[in-house]
């Protein structure tokens, strides 16, 4: 840490938890407390039971985890292909072309998810590509959103490079791809999987381009907590709002592995 006093230190950490409990952790503990309630009446629940995991873990709610891991999975290593291939191609452009290429990327960020939605909705409703009520068109409306993302952790990863290590390579007579696959792919596994995380985090919890998108069979899993809540059904919304995020930190934890080992080689 920056502050060396001991008072300083407790003065930052007693800020740091001013600040973390309201903004994050606050609203989060609401959120579990209500997944185990009764009744919320005041300022706390009362009662207690897990019938409302029940209702989280199965049936509907059980296929709609599954849409939103397949679509997370399928959008995030799409993006990441993508994403990955932009950034190398990217670092050879000129200062122009990288600009442009950047500002191609960063487009679906800058503007709200549902016009993305909107966007994908029109260019796909019409032959020759018609992908209208289908789940192709809510993986392929997550993965341009989730891209930009992957482009812009690769292409931080590829200026942080140490050059030398493809100059020594390309200078023993290898070949560009196998330089690619052997030595440069390798040191940029750590950025790859963080960028993976991330992608797969964000299109977990997309709502807003996906509510615009989603046939009725391939319904994702934040769709099925604001159904339950516009019904009425607040506790069961929470119940799977904690099974949504449960599904997202165990995925993460497992990338966070692969991503610690892919450190250390």
């Amino acid at each position: 840490m920056l502050v060396h006093s001991r008072k300083g230190k407790w003065a930052t950490w007693a800020l740091f938890f001013v600040l973390f409990l309201p903004l994050f952790a606050l609203p989060l503990l609401v959120i579990l407390a209500a997944s185990f309630a009764q009744h919320w009446s005041g300022a706390f629940p009362s009662g207690f039971t897990t019938e409302h995991y029940g209702s989280a873990t199965r049936g509907e709610s059980l296929q709609a985890l599954t849409t939103s891991l397949v679509t997370a999975l399928s959008a995030s290593l799409l993006a990441l292909t993508v994403g990955s291939w932009a950034a190398l191609a990217a670092a050879s452009l000129r200062k122009g072309g990288k600009r442009l290429l950047d500002a191609l990327f960063m487009l679906p960020v800058a503007v709200p998810s549902v016009v993305v939605g909107l966007a994908v909705l029109v260019a796909f409703s019409k032959p020759p590509m018609i992908l209208n009520g289908t789940s192709s068109i809510v993986i392929l409306a997550h993965t341009i959103l989730v891209t930009a993302f992957a482009y812009q952790s690769v292409s931080a990863a590829i200026v942080r490079l140490d050059p030398a290590y493809e100059q020594a390579a390309a200078s023993l007579g290898a070949r560009p791809s196998y330089v690619l696959w052997k030595v440069k792919l390798p040191l940029l596994l750590p950025s790859l999987t963080a960028a993976a995380g991330l992608c797969f985090a964000l299109s977990m919890g997309e709502l807003s381009a996906t509510m615009m998108l989603y046939p009725p069979d391939w319904m994702p899993l934040p769709v099925r907590i604001y159904a339950a809540t516009d019904r009425g059904s607040l506790f069961t919304g929470a119940a799977v709002a904690v099974v949504l995020m449960a599904a997202t930190l165990l995925v993460l934890f497992a990338v966070s592995r692969v991503r610690t080992r892919a450190s250390y080689r």
